[in-house]
């Protein structure tokens, strides 16, 4: 009885011994995760079949990561308060943006050979104050009826504009006629299934004339909480067209406004380029307390795509690109763009 005791004894104190090894080795791994991540993760959630079970995991999940993060942002801060000048640079994500490929055409705003381009170039009139622009909009043959609050918005959103109706004209008969009528420019807008889809615009006489892909319209009368316009000049910024397709583009975008703003009326008017995409957005600086500044959105905002850029008035028979997007040839990386 006592070998049949002992051997159950031995085998009993093994089996503790192993027991506590594992449970020893279980606590040292748990110690480990709880550092580099929540707790929660150690197990999988969508193996939980009850599903109140598994959204309770999720969210303790969530918690836990939120904490931790906080705590690493203040431990960076301590460290930071604690060194100085000496604390180490603040990490900044790693984005598309900040991982652009490297293009030959960049440029820099000091370069001499772009300023010399800018004083004769298209547009030079415009930005130099001695030529007002004046813009004529129109839009495809019989046009929905859902097309026309959009002109509307446009004609407010750019200063000294009309619209004249397309009827069966051609684009070229267009453009020599608004030639004659002195304007500077002429859009024309396209739609599909009754969405504004399309922009060409040309700059008049001599052109170039750019076809863009319209998409994100959203009205005036949608914006919460959207300011009035007045008939003040807007401000007009140009952000982030770095190369010399972009900047071409910005000055072309640029030149339907005015560059004499009026900073009474406190409008701005901003074109920002992000990752080829061109986002159109109009504010008002609201001033509280005379101390901090916020904005207040006017609208309308939409985005626009560039799609081709052509010399000369519309001619897609015989006219000369200066650049076309081709998809399959152009965008070979994610971190590649043109703008």
């Amino acid at each position: 009885m006592g070998r049949d005791g002992g051997g159950k004894g031995g085998k009993g104190g093994r089996g503790n011994n192993v027991g506590a090894a594992k449970s020893g080795s279980k606590r040292k791994g748990e110690e480990e995760i709880a550092v580099v991540a929540p707790k929660t993760l150690r197990k999988n959630p969508s193996a939980i079949k009850n599903k109140m079970k598994r959204q309770q995991v999720m969210v303790e999940y969530k918690k836990e990561k939120r904490a931790i993060k906080e705590e690493k942002r203040a431990a960076r801060k301590r460290e930071a308060e604690e060194l100085g000048d000496k604390a180490p640079a603040k990490l900044e994500p790693r984005t598309i943006d900040n991982a652009r490929e490297a293009e030959v055409t960049m440029i820099s705003a000091d370069d001499e050979e772009i300023v010399g381009d800018d004083h004769d170039d298209e547009f030079a009139s415009i930005f130099a104050a001695e030529e007002t622009p004046k813009i004529m909009w129109t839009t495809r043959p019989f046009p929905s009826a859902d097309m026309y609050p959009f002109v509307q918005n446009l004609m407010e959103f750019v200063p000294n504009s009309f619209y004249y109706k397309r009827g069966t004209y051609d684009i070229k008969d267009i453009c020599k006629f608004a030639g004659n009528k002195e304007f500077t420019h002429v859009g024309i807008l396209s739609e599909k299934e009754k969405v504004v889809n399309g922009l060409v615009i040309s700059r008049l006489p001599h052109g170039p004339t750019a076809f863009f892909k319209v998409s994100n319209v959203v009205l005036m009368d949608k914006i919460v909480n959207h300011a009035r316009k007045t008939s003040h000049q807007p401000e007009v910024i140009l952000n982030n067209f770095n190369t010399r397709l972009g900047h071409r583009i910005g000055r072309f975008l640029g030149s339907f406004f005015e560059h004499k703003p009026d900073f009474i009326g406190r409008q701005v008017v901003t074109f920002h380029n992000q990752r080829d995409y061109i986002f159109v957005r109009q504010h008002r600086y609201v001033f509280e307390n005379g101390k901090k500044a916020r904005l207040q959105e006017i609208g309308p905002k939409f985005t626009l795509k560039l799609r081709w850029l052509q010399e000369g008035t519309f001619d897609t028979k015989f006219g000369e690109y200066e650049w076309i997007h081709k998809q399959h040839a152009m965008d070979t990386s994610r971190r590649k763009f043109h703008l």
